[in-house]
């Protein structure tokens, strides 16, 4: 049953024009949803055209050739070139002491002079002896002498009782006395000869003797054994002290003319470290000043527990403004065994598990390369394959740079080589 109005007639049925309307409303929104999603793939495709045509403008920088030597900085300690602890070699009592802790003496210098009057008397008794030795070595000759003017008596008297015997004047019993004689002068004359021998044998004994004593007693004035600083004492005036003891020294010296760094160099290193390599020397007590040195030993084995090279590095130190004992940074200029190439840290990339570099060609176009470091200086790489030198490199590469891709090189914005190993 149709609804009806107030007035009670039947609303006539609607048209069509509603319906076109709103069909053609919605065919507009839909036109017009497909119309911006088109305009969207439009752009989208012409900005993928844009990225794939767009030659980015870089900075470079170029690979240089490393010639010199290899810097390896170790830390060491600053010791004395010689260290002596005097001892005493004369037992007695310190009479005299002319140095004490931070004096400096040359060598031959009087440091302590010992009273020991036992040994003064030790060797006035052996002069005497020895003396006594030479008067017996004179009465020795003495004997000798006449034992040969025996020797040459019984010689006489045996030829002249010989003759007699000879022609009867004689008898033969006479003769063989004589005889008899000659041979018992020959002996006395061999003891008499021998007694010079042993004489003269106790001569040297004595005098030997006398020598030591004379060398102990010259024991009794210690002396500097080389030019240097006393770093220790422990004795004064009226201490007593033993010959040969092997206790306390009686004083310490330094040589500090020359200082010797010991130093510990790793095994990658070994090769190339060989006297006369030079070493640049650093304490931080005196910024701003280095001193020079050369390698002049090492142990040529390497330590199985650390597998370092133990090294000694001699540093002139004629002012004495080195110490030693003190901490020191000691930088070795090892000679390179291959020329390297140098870049900047910002040319390299870790990408898909190695490091590479983004190579320009002659064409402006890119080439990534694997480069291998040998040394990391933090804001310089030293490599060890990989590059050659004189290659352009792109300095701090974007992460979308692709290989074969061209670019414009902007060398106005980047730094025009790495650092050297002098600027570091």
């Amino acid at each position: 049953m149709k609804a009806r109005d107030a007035s009670g007639d039947v609303p006539p049925p609607p048209g069509k024009a509603p319906f076109v309307v709103v069909g053609l409303v919605g065919l507009g929104l839909l036109g017009w949803g497909a119309y911006g999603h088109w305009q969207r793939d439009a752009e989208a495709e012409a900005t993928l055209a844009r990225v794939k045509s767009l030659v980015p403008r870089v900075r470079t920088v170029v690979a240089e050739r490393a010639e010199g030597p290899l810097d390896l900085a170790l830390p060491g300690e600053t010791r004395p070139f010689t260290t002596a602890a005097i001892a005493a070699r004369a037992t007695g009592y310190v009479a005299e002491r002319r140095v004490d802790i931070g004096s400096r003496v040359k060598a031959g210098d009087l440091l302590l002079r010992i009273a020991a009057p036992d040994l003064d008397q030790q060797l006035a008794q052996a002069e005497a002896q020895l003396g006594q030795l030479k008067a017996q070595l004179l009465q020795a000759q003495a004997q000798v002498d006449q034992a040969r003017a025996n020797v040459n008596l019984a010689n006489l008297t045996n030829n002249r009782t010989t003759t007699l015997a000879d022609q009867g004047w004689a008898s033969r019993q006479n003769a063989d006395t004589s005889q008899a004689g000659v041979l018992s002068q020959a002996a006395t004359l061999a003891a008499a000869e021998a007694g010079v021998k042993v004489a003269d044998a106790n001569i040297r004994a004595g005098t030997a003797a006398v020598e030591r004593l004379r060398t102990l007693t010259g024991y009794q004035r210690v002396v500097a054994p080389f030019d240097g600083v006393v770093t220790v004492r422990n004795v004064d005036v009226g201490d007593l002290v033993r010959a040969d003891n092997g206790g306390t020294p009686l004083l310490s010296m330094d040589q500090d003319s020359t200082l010797r760094i010991t130093l510990n160099v790793p095994q990658s290193a070994t090769d190339g470290v060989r006297p006369g390599v030079e070493a640049l020397v650093t304490v931080p007590q005196l910024p701003g000043r280095t001193f020079s040195g050369f390698v002049e030993r090492s142990s040529v084995a390497l330590q199985a527990a650390s597998r370092t090279l133990t090294t000694e590095v001699d540093v002139p130190n004629p002012d004495r403004t080195l110490r030693a004992g003190l901490y020191a940074s000691v930088t070795l200029k090892i000679p390179r065994a291959a020329p390297g190439v140098t870049i900047p840290a910002e040319a390299a990339v870790f990408d898909r598990g190695a490091l590479r570099v983004a190579v320009l060609g002659a064409d402006d176009r890119v080439t990534w390369r694997a480069v291998r470091v040998r040394r990391d200086f933090g804001r310089v790489l030293e490599l060890e394959s990989g590059l050659e030198p004189d290659a352009r490199l792109v300095y701090s590469p974007p992460p979308d740079l692709r290989d074969g891709q061209a670019v414009e090189r902007d060398d106005r914005g980047g730094p025009a080589r790495p650092m050297r190993a002098a600027e570091r």
